[in-house]
């Protein structure tokens, strides 16, 4: 469980990888990708972590909606009046929800079919053409990594793990953060239970979330608009292996928030 994977011996780097085109429907981001990270003399490592922002893997699984496809429902029409947001908008989020957590004046918290707890069920206007376009969740975006991470395999002989990430905010926390909504070839969380600490105390509840840990760091070069969707993090300490973003998820019985 500890027996840790390390990439380099000289800290940790996140290498943005700029230059990729405007994503459209059908384009295999994963060659685009790891042709870009060539083009850019910046050729991936056995180890390195691939981050990649959840809104071109949408555009490029056309996972969009436009607005004016919608018809809302009553409840929509109502979360609409005391959001204050579209209806038309909050219809789609409705779609992509199990549940509604919290509805006031400017924020609408759901509960996604993935399991995610986010604003707006992750459905955003952002970094898009047109105004009346929004994209949504991929529907699973750990099969968007498992491909992203088979094409760095084929295309540079490297293997490495694959994050998709997503901005979400936070509850205590003023600002938002990238987190990891997708995972592959990669143990997302770190369990330092049974391992020692500087004093050679036992930790009994230290796990690490490190998906979202690398995502975070990943965003600092990538950042919120500039066309850089996608970085390198390199040098990271995991384990290798099948893993899933529900990983990421704490069961509902162990939420003392629901």
């Amino acid at each position: 469980m500890h027996d840790l994977q390390m990439t380099m011996d000289d800290g940790v780097r996140a290498i943005p990888i700029p230059g990729l085109p405007e994503i459209v429907s059908g384009e295999n981001i994963g060659n685009l990708i790891s042709d870009q990270c060539l083009m850019n003399d910046t050729p991936p490592c056995v180890g390195d972590l691939i981050v990649v922002a959840q809104k071109i893997v949408s555009k490029s699984e056309n996972a969009v909606v436009e607005l004016s496809t919608q018809t809302p429902n009553d409840e929509a029409y109502r979360l609409a009046q005391i959001v204050g947001k579209d209806p038309r908008l909050v219809q789609i989020v409705l779609d992509q929800s199990t549940r509604v957590v919290r509805a006031v004046q400017g924020v609408l918290i759901v509960e996604t079919h993935h399991g995610f707890v986010c604003a707006n069920a992750g459905v955003d206007h952002s970094n898009i053409e047109g105004d009346e376009t929004v994209t949504i969740l991929p529907v699973d975006s750990d099969r968007s990594a498992e491909i992203i991470r088979g094409a760095f395999l084929r295309r540079t002989g490297r293997k490495v793990g694959v994050v998709i990430s997503d901005t979400f905010n936070r509850p205590w926390r003023e600002g938002s953060i990238n987190v990891a909504i997708g995972i592959a070839g990669f143990d997302p969380l770190q369990d330092l239970r049974g391992t020692e600490d500087d004093f050679n105390r036992e930790m009994t509840t230290s796990v690490v979330s490190l998906a979202d840990e690398v995502a975070s760091m990943a965003q600092l070069v990538m950042g919120e608009a500039g066309r850089v969707p996608a970085a390198i993090v390199r040098g990271v300490k995991w384990n290798p292996g099948d893993h899933s973003k529900t990983r990421l998820l704490r069961p509902a019985n162990q939420d003392l928030f629901r």
